[in-house]
C-alpha cells in the first residue's frame, strides 16, 4: 500500500530522487511548501535576496555542475521578478527546473494571477505545470525529462488548490533514462571526411555542445592537422594543447582571429557559429567551407550558410569520421599544425602576451595592465563569472581558467547585472575552485544585494569591477554623435563601490594603480592557509579605452 502526502511534498519528493542538484530561490507563501519537501529530501538550498538572483544562480549551476538546478518562486511577482535570468537560461538553452506557485484556477481576482505559461513561452522556456494529484508525480517528471533531454528551461507551475490535495506517495516508482546520443548517418560522415581530407588549413571550433568530446575532437584534429578553438561559452575546453587558439569571436587575440580568418574548412561542434563566434561571419573568408555538427536540426545553418550539416553528438562523430579518414588519409597531416605554428601560438594567441599601450593616469588604471596582474596574483584554479558591458573583454581574455569548467558566460540575453548571481552559482557548483568575477560597476550595483548572500555563505569570491563611472557601453556608442549633456543620463558621480562592499561584510580595496594591489596580495595569501571566509570586491578605478572594440561589434546585432 502507498501512504498518502500532499502535493507539494511529492513534487519535492520526485525531483529529489530524479537527481536535481541544489536549490536557489526566494520562499513567499505559495512556494514554502515545496521548498521545504526539497530541503527535507536533502537537496542543499541557497536563499537568494531577490529571484532574478535565485534564477541566475541556478542556470550557472547547472552550467558548470552537470546537474540540473532548481529556482523556486512565489506566483505572478515571484516568477515576473525571475525573468530575466530564465530568459537567460532558456535562450543558452540550460536545463533547468524552475519551479513556481501559481494562483489556484478559480482566483480570478487574485493580485498574483498572470498569464504564467504565456509569460513563460514569451522568453523561450517551456511551461509545464502540476494539473492535479493524480497526475503530479507524471507531470514533475516530464518536466525533467524536457529539461535534461531537450536541454530546455522548464518552469513548472504549481497551483495553490493542488498542492495541498492529497496524493498516492509512489515516487519509489520513479524512472528516467537519459535520450540516447545522436549517431550521424554514414552518408554525413564520409561527406565531413572528404572535406577534411581535402582542407589544407582546417579549423575546429567547438561549443557548448562539444563539451565531453574535448579528447575525440582532438584525435581527429590531431589526424587531420587541424587548429582548435571555442566559442566563449567552452572557453578552456582544448587548454593543453599545443594548437589551441582559445575564444574565436570578438575576444580572439590578433593572431588567433588571422589563423581563423586564414582558414579554407571550419567545422563548428556544438556550435552554432553565430555573430559573436565568428564576428558577423568576417572570420569566414570567402570560399571557406562551412561545416556544422550539433544535436539539434534547427542549429544546423541557422546564423549562416553551410557546406553540410551532420546532425550527431560530437563525440560520435569525431569518432566516426575519424575512422572515415584514416580510410583516405592512414597518416595524420601536418597541415596547419606545424612546430611553426604551435611557436606562434604559444608566443602570442593570449591577450596577455600580446603588448598594448598603458594608458594609466595618475587616478584610473589601464583595465588591460589590471587583469594582467591579477591573472598573476589569483590562485590559477578559479572560475570566472562575466557580466555583460563595455569592460568584459578583460576578464573574458585576461584571465585564464583551467579547463571548459572554469568560465561561466551568462551572456546569451545580454542583460547587464547577472554578473554576481553567476559567479555565486558558479563558486557553489565549483567549491574546489576561486570563484572569480569580472563586471562593471552598472552591472555590479544592479546586482548587488547577491553580495549579502556571498558574505552569507563565506565564499572567498573575488569581485573585479571595473569602474569607470558609467554605462560605459552606451557612453562609448553614442559619444560620436552626442554631446555631454546627452550622456549625463548614462554618466555618473564616482562611487565608492569598495566602501558599499564593506558595509555588506565583504572586503573592499580601490584600486588606482598596480600598488594599490598589495591589499589583494594579502587577501590570496589567507587564502592559500586556507582561512579566507569573505568576499573581496575590487573598485578599479579604470583608464578610458575609448570603447572596446568588441563592443561596436556587440552593437551590429542589436
Amino acid at each position: 500500500m502507498s501512504m498518502e502526502v500532499r502535493v507539494a511534498d511529492l513534487v519535492g519528493k520526485t525531483l529529489a530522487r530524479l537527481g536535481v542538484g541544489h536549490v536557489f530561490g526566494v520562499v513567499g507563501s505559495g512556494n514554502f511548501d515545496v521548498t521545504n519537501a526539497l530541503i527535507k529530501e536533502g537537496i542543499p538550498y541557497t536563499a537568494a535576496r531577490h529571484e532574478g538572483g535565485a534564477a541566475t544562480m541556478a542556470d550557472a549551476y547547472s552550467r558548470m555542475s552537470g546537474k540540473v538546478g532548481v529556482a523556486t518562486t512565489h506566483q505572478g511577482c515571484g516568477l515576473s521578478n525571475a525573468v530575466t535570468g530564465i530568459g537567460e537560461a532558456a535562450k543558452s538553452r540550460t536545463p533547468l527546473i524552475v519551479l513556481t506557485a501559481d494562483t489556484q484556477g478559480a482566483a480570478v481576482r487574485s493580485n498574483f494571477k498572470i498569464d504564467q505559461d504565456g509569460l513563460v513561452r514569451s522568453i523561450g522556456a517551456v511551461p509545464e505545470r502540476i494539473h492535479s494529484a493524480e497526475t503530479a508525480i507524471a507531470d514533475t517528471v516530464r518536466a525533467f525529462r524536457t529539461a535534461v533531454n531537450e536541454r530546455r528551461t522548464v518552469v513548472l507551475s504549481l497551483p495553490l488548490d493542488v498542492q495541498g490535495a492529497s496524493a498516492a506517495d509512489l515516487v519509489h516508482t520513479v524512472q528516467v533514462r537519459e535520450a540516447a546520443r545522436i549517431r550521424p548517418d554514414s552518408a554525413s560522415v564520409e561527406k565531413l571526411a572528404a572535406l577534411i581530407s581535402k582542407a589544407q588549413r582546417p579549423v575546429f571550433v567547438a561549443g557548448r555542445g562539444g563539451r565531453g568530446a574535448r579528447e575525440n575532437i582532438l584525435a581527429l584534429a590531431r589526424h587531420a592537422g587541424a587548429l582548435v578553438a571555442t566559442s566563449a561559452v567552452a572557453s578552456g575546453l582544448f587548454n593543453g594543447d599545443t594548437h589551441n587558439l582559445g575564444i574565436s569571436g570578438g575576444f580572439s587575440s590578433p593572431l588567433t582571429a588571422e589563423l581563423i580568418t586564414d582558414a579554407d574548412l571550419i567545422v563548428g561542434w556544438g556550435c552554432t557559429l553565430n555573430m559573436w563566434t565568428m564576428r558577423h561571419g568576417r572570420l569566414i573568408s570567402p570560399g571557406t567551407t562551412v561545416v556544422q555538427v550539433d544535436v539539434e536540426d534547427a542549429s544546423l545553418g541557422a546564423n549562416r550558410p553551410i557546406a553540410l550539416g551532420v546532425l550527431g553528438d560530437s563525440a560520435l562523430t569525431a569518432d566516426d569520421a575519424l575512422d572515415a579518414l584514416r580510410r583516405i588519409q592512414p597518416a595524420p597531416a601536418e597541415k596547419y599544425r606545424t612546430e611553426q605554428t604551435a611557436l606562434d601560438i604559444k608566443q602570442r594567441a593570449r591577450w596577455r602576451d600580446v603588448e598594448t599601450p598603458d594608458l594609466s593616469t595618475a587616478a584610473s588604471i589601464d583595465p588591460r595592465v589590471l587583469s594582467r596582474e591579477l591573472d598573476s596574483i589569483l590562485p590559477a584554479n578559479r572560475i570566472v563569472a562575466v557580466d555583460s558591458g563595455n569592460f568584459m573583454g578583460y576578464p573574458s581574455q585576461y584571465l585564464a581558467v583551467p579547463d571548459e569548467f572554469g568560465f561561466c558566460f551568462t551572456q546569451a540575453f545580454q542583460a547587464i547585472g547577472l554578473g554576481l548571481y553567476t559567479a555565486i552559482g558558479a563558486a557553489i557548483a565549483q567549491p574546489g575552485r576561486l570563484p572569480v568575477l569580472g563586471a562593471g560597476d552598472g552591472g555590479f550595483l544592479m546586482g548587488i544585494s547577491e553580495l549579502e548572500t556571498a558574505v552569507r555563505l563565506k565564499l572567498p569570491l573575488v569581485c573585479i569591477v571595473y569602474n569607470d563611472a558609467a554605462y560605459g557601453a552606451e557612453v562609448h556608442h553614442f559619444a560620436e554623435n552626442h554631446g555631454p549633456e546627452d550622456l549625463a543620463s548614462v554618466s555618473f558621480p564616482e562611487t565608492d563601490v569598495a566602501a558599499i562592499a564593506r558595509g555588506y561584510g565583504a572586503d573592499g580595496v580601490t584600486v588606482r594603480t598596480l600598488e594599490d594591489l598589495q591589499p589583494v596580495r594579502d587577501w590570496v595569501s589567507v587564502l592559500r592557509e586556507g582561512k579566507q571566509d569573505r568576499p573581496l570586491v575590487i573598485d578599479a578605478k579604470i583608464a578610458s579605452d575609448g570603447g572596446a572594440w568588441w563592443l561596436a561589434e556587440a552593437f551590429q546585432g542589436h
